[in-house]
């Protein structure tokens, strides 16, 4: 049995010796699973990334010793082509980003094994993950799977050569509840089975509560708190972290009504259809949304929920049916209707990695926004910018910064910033909260909802999370296999559900296992 995995007195620092990590020391047993928590920020993904030996652009490892086994990482002598993927393995928060999507499956999968294997032994690493046993998978791409099958590739990939260390940063992030479960499940039993330490980085503390063995609470490049996950997570001693238990929604509260003198429907869809090629995915969908409320849609992958918004966007070609905005029947290409229409209706898209133009800075991504549809000057074009900026919590100066200077929380509230920049009436929310840590996500959703009381902001929110359901919407729709199955106020469907895919999903839910 190796001594798992110790970091001692890690030290990284930008290149003119600014401190971004200070003084971090973990320890990881053989078979075990560190859940690392903490906001966007607060150095999590860079202390995994050191574990590999690796800073990104900008930083350096100053000082510390980081140990898998017997392998010192930052010893000069130390081989980094021999120590990634067979010592010490990353799985990103995005599959798509680790697989090719250019090879078949089998052939990225076999490229993992320290030996050449045969197909037997492939067949046998995706029975490992939950996968069939069959030459369907091996032999499909990347492309043609769901991202949770991709997740799962990735997971495989991971145990191939048994390593002494797995980091994983947010690998379930835009995985469906169930779909999630399974992840964990997977993830928990292949750990124990074959003795291999994983630091599991992520926002999400209900679903590090029941898959994590120990947790270190992370803070502007510094632990603040370590321990059991039943003391960290159940009776946290830091006010940091009593203050993201705190923050971390739960499904026994529930969204304020929303209060409106007249009632009025803003968005009207009727018999809605949708193809992708010649497969039907939405089969006669009817919703409304009313003014000043939020909708939410929920549902497994693959049921139809970003194709039904996009729809509503105008952004889905191939499809049938009207959809109506305050009495208006809209054209279903953005590109055909008003430009006053396609104001009133924005879109936030689940990744901001791709929904953010690179060469742009976050400023010049918003100021193109307002310019598109008004003529402004430019010290109110400079304001209109920090306004956006403010309502998300992000300080102005991040107007001079490119996207990938951010963390991928500040990415999202930047496209978030960027929607309501618009002054929209209705936002349409595609997984909006998924890459955000529980405490902005706490106040990006109390901004949300000041803005349906203050401006009678309407909202169609596409989420996996039904317990931030809970708080937010008004309404739920439950969608499966691109039917709506079951629909009313939100405390109806959350406790008097009647569709066995409503139950499915909360009882896949993760519940934070602790009460502090």
């Amino acid at each position: 049995m190796t001594a798992g995995t110790q970091v001692r007195d890690l030290n990284i620092e930008t290149r003119n010796g600014k401190a971004i990590v200070e003084n971090v020391s973990l320890s990881i047993p053989p078979g075990e699973i560190l859940g690392l928590v903490g906001e966007s920020g607060s150095g999590k993904t860079t202390v995994g990334l050191a574990l590999l030996g690796y800073c990104r652009s900008g930083l350096k490892i100053r000082s510390g010793s980081i140990r898998i086994g017997e392998t010192e990482v930052l010893a000069k002598a130390t081989a980094i082509d021999d120590l990634r993927g067979k010592v010490v393995f990353y799985m990103p928060q995005d599959p798509a980003t680790a697989l090719n999507p250019f090879l078949r499956v089998g052939t990225q999968l076999a490229e993992t094994f320290r030996d050449r294997p045969d197909e037997a032994a492939l067949r046998k690493s995706l029975g490992e993950v939950r996968l069939p046993e069959d030459g369907r998978i091996l032999h499909a791409h990347a492309f043609e799977l769901s991202g949770g099958q991709q997740q799962r590739i990735a997971i495989a990939m991971a145990f191939a050569n048994r390593p002494r260390l797995i980091v994983m940063d947010e690998p379930t992030t835009g995985l469906d509840v169930t779909t999630q479960a399974h992840v964990l499940a997977t993830i928990k039993a292949l750990c124990r089975e074959h003795g291999v330490s994983a630091l599991y980085v992520s926002h999400d503390l209900a679903v590090v509560s029941q898959l994590a063995n120990e947790v270190a609470v992370m803070r502007n490049g510094r632990i603040v708190e370590t321990g059991p996950a039943r003391e960290v997570l159940g009776t946290p001693k830091h006010e940091y972290t009593q203050a993201l238990i705190k923050a971390l929604p739960r499904l026994k509260d529930r969204a304020a009504p929303i209060v409106v003198e007249k009632p009025e429907t803003l968005l009207s869809v009727r018999r809605l259809k949708a193809w992708h090629g010649p497969f039907e995915v939405l089969h006669g969908i009817d919703l409304d949304v009313p003014r000043g409320a939020c909708v939410a849609l929920v549902g497994e992958s693959g049921s139809g929920k970003t194709t039904l918004s996009r729809c509503v966007a105008g952004l889905h070609a191939g499809l049938s049916g009207t959809i109506s905005f305050r009495g208006q029947e809209l054209q279903h290409a953005a590109a055909d209707r008003p430009r006053d229409l396609r104001k009133r209706v924005q879109y936030i898209f689940q990744n901001p990695y791709s929904s953010l133009n690179p060469e742009h800075t976050i400023g010049r991504s918003i100021q193109t926004v307002i310019a598109l549809f008004e003529r402004v000057s430019r010290k109110e074009m400079a304001d209109r910018v920090a306004d956006a900026l403010a309502q998300v919590s992000l300080p102005k100066e991040i107007a001079n910064r490119y996207p990938r200077e951010l963390s991928g929380g500040q990415r999202q509230r930047a496209a978030i910033a960027r929607a309501l920049a618009a002054e929209p009436e209705l936002l349409i929310c595609d997984e909006i909260t998924s890459a955000l840590d529980v405490s902005v996500q706490a106040r990006v959703v109390e901004l949300l909802q000041d803005l349906q009381r203050r401006r009678g902001l309407s909202m169609l929110f596409v989420t996996h999370n039904l317990p931030l359901v809970a708080n937010i919407a008004q309404q739920i729709l439950v969608m499966q296999a691109g039917n709506i199955v079951e629909g009313g106020n939100a405390s109806d469907v959350l406790d008097q559900h009647r569709a066995e895919e409503t139950r499915r999903l909360l009882r896949d839910t993760p519940d934070f296992t602790y009460e502090a």
